[in-house]
């Protein structure tokens, strides 16, 4: 092999080495490639994880005679011949056929992309019309084409193992995160229960009115909270299922919230909210589980911007209603805030603060559920806004 094929070698190694896993970049390659190794014809083929079949994932006449029959000439059948027997072939025009007529002249090399333990499995076809016939050479330079290429795939395929292994990972941690934490939350509201129920039954102690009242309401209150907890966590497996029944009806959002924000006064007598609504047509919504969302979100910020004023402003566009939820607590980091509406996800540093981390979870996908969008925006310093857009006609 002289130093002009060597160097010819290296300049496609380095492509390669180079390239990420991109039409771009294989056509970089190929192209390379034609300097030195003839071909009108180019495709490659890969198998489909789930059919088994092949798929053409690139395909490029950049040889004599373009026309929309060369285009179409990609060894599709000699492709699949290739791919089953497993090892090069090659394909010569039949014997009577016209010389004059080179697009119908085809002569075809296959060479197997990976091997039995790869990846990534495919075909390399190479189209020459009206010839010349492959060479021992030329197959040699093609196999050192289609190695290559066989590499460049399995890279990008362990690539992208290693991102689906990374993020099977970090949903195992949140889990692992969300195991301890409901722990938690679970044993906390039942060993107040347990215990002033114990103190209530004891015998031994005579508690007057007042006492026996607080301890009552110590019990309720911690009840009321468990039950919402294992509410959450049913919720939102039913949510992850898309087994949760939703009854759409005509909606006035603005009422909604409303009543929502009185519930929430009713229990937290210093919160201060204020709410604009702009000529706000009804929406056809779920209106109890809209008016969770609603919940879930007063009940994030009061945990985690407690004392801070809430502004929340309504406005439509004639086909969807935008509500914007604002406070002016510590916000979000730019770490976080993509994470914020994952299952179990909760904010590192936040652990003392009680929670499943499923509160944002159930909103995103009960917004979903009415094909809206939910997302959140956090500047340095000017607290958290939460965005909900909603189609005023979900069907639509």
């Amino acid at each position: 092999m002289d130093s002009q094929t060597l160097e010819y070698l290296n300049e496609l190694i380095q492509i390669a080495a180079q390239a990420g896993n991109s039409r771009g970049a294989i056509e970089k390659f190929l192209t390379s490639l034609r300097k030195e190794f003839v071909f009108d014809n180019v495709a490659v083929y890969l198998q489909d994880e789930r059919t088994a079949s092949l798929e053409i994932v690139y395909a490029r006449a950049i040889g004599r005679a373009r026309n929309a029959e060369a285009d179409a000439a990609w060894g599709e059948t000699f492709a699949s011949q290739v791919f089953s027997k497993g090892f090069i072939l090659t394909q010569d025009p039949q014997p009577n056929t016209p010389l004059e007529d080179r697009i119908k002249r085809a002569y075809m090399l296959g060479l197997p992309l990976g091997g039995d333990d790869s990846l990534t499995k495919g075909v390399l076809v190479f189209v020459r019309f009206g010839g010349p016939v492959y060479e021992n050479q030329h197959v040699r330079v093609a196999k050192i084409a289609a190695d290559i290429l066989s590499i460049f795939f399995e890279r990008a395929a362990w690539k992208a193992t290693k991102s689906e292994l990374g993020e099977l990972k970090r949903q195992m941690q949140l889990q692992e995160d969300f195991v301890s934490t409901i722990s938690h939350e679970l044993r906390t509201p039942l060993g107040f229960i347990k215990g002033y129920s114990t103190s209530l039954l004891r015998k031994d102690t005579q508690w007057d009115d007042a006492t026996r009242d607080e301890f009552l309401n110590i019990i309720d209150e911690e009840a009321d909270r468990l039950s919402l907890l294992i509410e959450n966590v049913l919720e939102s497996a039913r949510l992850e299922s898309k087994t949760l029944p939703l009854r759409f009806q005509p909606l006035r959002l603005d009422a909604v919230l409303r009543d929502v924000v009185m519930r929430i006064r009713s229990r937290y007598k210093d919160l201060e909210v204020s709410m604009e609504a702009n000529s706000i047509p009804p929406i056809q919504g779920d209106g109890v589980r809209i008016a969770q969302v609603f919940e879930n979100l007063f009940s994030n910020t009061i945990k985690y911007a407690p004392g801070s004023p809430i502004a929340i402003t309504l406005n439509s566009n004639g086909e969807t209603v935008k509500i914007v939820f604002k406070d002016r607590g510590p916000g979000i980091t730019p770490e976080a805030l993509p994470m914020v509406f994952e299952r179990f996800y909760r904010v590192r540093g936040e652990m003392t603060v009680t929670g499943s981390g499923l509160g944002l979870y159930i909103c995103k996908q009960i917004i979903q559920a009415h094909r809206g969008k939910i997302w959140a925006e956090s500047p340095p310093g000017e607290g958290t806004a939460f965005f909900i857009e909603l189609p005023i006609n979900p069907a639509n």
